[in-house]
């Protein structure tokens, strides 16, 4: 890819990134009116919606689009750690499993991988490499953790570093095995509405060994813009027992190497209170 054509797709990218913005920002818009706004050809503003009713991410109308209710805004790293607690510590806990000690590891910003990083500060001697502040903060204290982070420019909504500080120093180094997250699942395919953390999350992929994908059952099906990675490019993908059975057999029927976390839920009886696992 020449440079002219890196630059082309780039900007391709962001105004598709800002047409989805300003129909979200309004509910809808009509191809004349984004047109007239983005200072393009209606002929570009018809392939740039096309492309992201493909993607799902928003509904071609006549004479215009609108947003779909099932569109989707990860958040912050805060937002997110509240939400699908129990199946991410339930990925979590099944993770560990495929930590051994001595071995070099990469875990990224995803709040997953936080919640694997919590079961893994006590016991393994490990090397550890993270763009994630939050997640290096809870090695600093192991000294049985040899800790390595990531710099760049750092993202408070995200408690971590990306940018091309961040990219760069991932390619100096190898790891076992990386586990971490995205923000969704359509079909085959893992997305993310972030261009600067599909860079770092990509920045990691290629330098790991094995590649081990945690996400949970909520995410499939989710709307969001950018394409990350196949599925088939994960030599583990781990979600919970949320996920639809018709889904499941779908992707184990496609290669997929899927390992199911079992969700620990709270039953009543007449005599206590319990927690057990879903059957």
């Amino acid at each position: 890819m020449t440079a002219q054509t890196a630059f082309e797709t780039r900007s391709v990218s962001a105004r598709r990134q800002n047409i989805l913005d300003y129909v979200r920002d309004r509910g809808g818009a009509q191809i004349d009116e984004l047109a007239g706004h983005f200072v393009t050809s209606r002929m570009t503003i018809h392939r740039d919606l096309q492309v992201l009713s493909e993607r799902g991410v928003l509904r071609r109308v006549h004479g215009g689009v609108t947003t779909v209710p099932k569109a989707f805004s990860e958040g912050s790293t805060v937002q997110r750690s509240h939400r699908a607690v129990e199946a991410k510590k339930a990925i979590a806990a099944l993770a560990t499993t495929f930590v051994q000690d001595g071995e070099i590891i990469a875990l990224d910003d995803s709040t997953t991988s936080r919640f694997l990083a919590e079961r893994l500060t006590e016991n393994l001697a490990l090397t550890v490499v993270t763009n994630s502040m939050g997640t290096a903060n809870l090695f600093t204290s192991n000294a049985n953790v040899n800790l390595l982070l990531l710099g760049g420019r750092y993202n408070a909504d995200f408690d971590a570093f990306f940018g091309t500080l961040c990219e760069q120093a991932a390619t100096s180094l190898r790891v076992n095995t990386l586990f971490l997250s995205v923000a969704a699942i359509r079909g085959m395919t893992a997305y993310h509405q972030e261009q600067d953390i599909i860079k770092a999350k990509q920045a990691l992929m290629n330098i790991s060994d094995r590649r081990i994908l945690l996400v949970d059952s909520t995410k499939f099906g989710v709307i969001t813009l950018n394409r990350f990675s196949d599925l088939t490019e994960f030599d583990v993908v781990i979600t919970d027992s949320g996920l639809e059975k018709d889904l499941e057999d779908t992707l184990r029927n496609a290669g997929i190497n899927l390992e199911i976390a079992e969700i620990p839920v709270t039953r009543v009886n007449k005599a206590n209170v319990t927690s057990e696992y879903l059957p």
